[in-house]
């Protein structure tokens, strides 16, 4: 997939004709009350973000949203501005070649579903499939299985970007607790259809860190111990006001992974939002380059 390329136009046209404006709420952004097959990861043996004619050198960025029942302001807010934002900020700051976004929607393993995955895609279908996207809005007590989209990532996606370049995508996770120390079997079996063992949350990490970056967006700066341990130095704290300012976190994560200086990432920004940026990525462990110092 990942066909096509992203512009303002056709994000003008997906708002006109879903109705989308500043008042909407998260029920009348997602519409589905239930989850749509084609998202259901017990059905899909592999999402592909490929290289083409159109897109030679394809990078690909997961997100992946929490939508228990405390987080359905995150999706609303992501559909409204953040994506649009997000999609146009890559592009302009030339932040990687060529993206292809796939979203997911993260419950919990209780749930009826626990996960739903979009395909890799570089124009408006993201926006499109993103609205498809069911907000079950329940979960059980915290932790939660953010987990289960590494899992996905590692065991389900195949990308050019890796495979013929050994190169590692981006994958961000976002919400506001902690997460499980492993996935069980028997969830693994529910949510995938797999028959695998379980398997450790730390093992599991290290296991989809062959293929992407792992970052964590942590909303409430409550302790993320098993997280912390499982990705040290990547998790990003952030509260509750200053989630608009998520496509630029982002992007200025991917930017540094990439090889640009902090201080030209924080130069190109608007000065009023610069303390909040450099404050979120503070203390950040990038790969390539060691711990960002401030």
């Amino acid at each position: 997939m990942g066909h096509g390329s992203y512009t303002s136009s056709d994000w003008v046209k997906l708002k006109e004709s879903s109705g989308i404006t500043t008042t909407s709420r998260a029920n009348d952004l997602f519409k589905n009350r239930e989850m749509d097959p084609k998202f259901n990861p017990k059905f899909i043996e592999n999402r592909l973000s490929l290289d083409s004619e159109e897109h030679p050198d394809s990078t690909p960025i997961i997100i992946g949203l929490d939508v228990t029942g405390s987080m359905g302001y995150l999706a609303e807010k992501i559909a409204k501005e953040g994506l649009h934002e997000t999609m146009m900020k890559l592009f302009s700051t030339k932040s990687v070649n060529d993206p292809q976004i796939l979203f997911a929607a993260i419950g919990d393993c209780c749930d009826r579903a626990p996960l739903q995955v979009t395909q890799f895609e570089s124009d408006i279908r993201i926006a499109e499939q993103l609205l498809q996207l069911w907000l079950e809005g329940r979960g059980g007590d915290s932790p939660e299985d953010y987990p289960l989209l590494w899992y996905f990532a590692s065991r389900h996606t195949t990308t050019d970007r890796n495979a013929k370049r050994h190169k590692k995508g981006y994958l961000f996770t976002i919400g506001d607790n902690d997460c499980h120390h492993s996935l069980r079997a028997d969830d693994i079996r529910k949510v995938f259809g797999d028959d695998s063992k379980g398997v450790k949350v730390l093992d599991l990490a290290s296991e989809a860190s062959e293929k992407y970056h792992l970052f964590h967006i942590s909303i409430s700066f409550s302790r993320t111990y098993m997280l912390e341990s499982a990705i040290p130095g990547r998790i990003i704290n952030i509260n509750k006001a200053q989630v608009e300012y998520i496509p630029d976190i982002i992007i200025s994560t991917i930017r540094l992974s990439e090889g640009t200086e902090l201080e030209q990432i924080l130069k190109e920004l608007p000065e009023q939002i610069r303390p909040i940026i450099k404050s979120a990525l503070s203390g950040l462990v990038i790969e390539s380059k060691g711990e960002v110092n401030f």
